[in-house]
């Protein structure tokens, strides 16, 4: 017979893991991790190394490298959006502003497009 200790309880998520785990800035990460997992993808479909990358964008390979890792944190959203549009790729970003819930900080929401 099985033994039931090891049971455990299935929680879904919000769709944001960042929120998920109460981090801070969480929508601000979020919306920048799924811009870079755009650039990722476009390079992977246009099968683009960083190298490539670079001689296309004039931006540097080591910045498409540290998108690449998901090291984030030196890149700002327009930042992330402008390497999008050198890419030739358009970004839709749709936005609704609501009444804070509970007196928390103000955040973004992003949606994708």
């Amino acid at each position: 017979m099985a033994d039931h200790d090891d049971d455990f309880e299935l929680v879904r998520g919000s769709g944001n893991v960042f929120a998920d785990f109460d981090a801070p800035d969480a929508n601000l990460r979020q919306f920048r991790a799924i811009l870079a997992a755009e650039i990722v993808k476009t390079l992977d479909v246009e099968k683009l190394t960083v190298r490539d990358a670079e001689a296309r964008t004039g931006i540097a390979a080591a910045d498409f490298s540290r998108i690449r890792q998901i090291k984030l944190d030196r890149f700002t959203i327009d930042r992330l959006m402008r390497i999008l549009d050198r890419l030739n790729r358009d970004v839709r970003v749709k936005i609704s502003v609501a009444p804070r819930a509970g007196g928390k900080r103000a955040s973004v929401s992003p949606l994708a497009a």
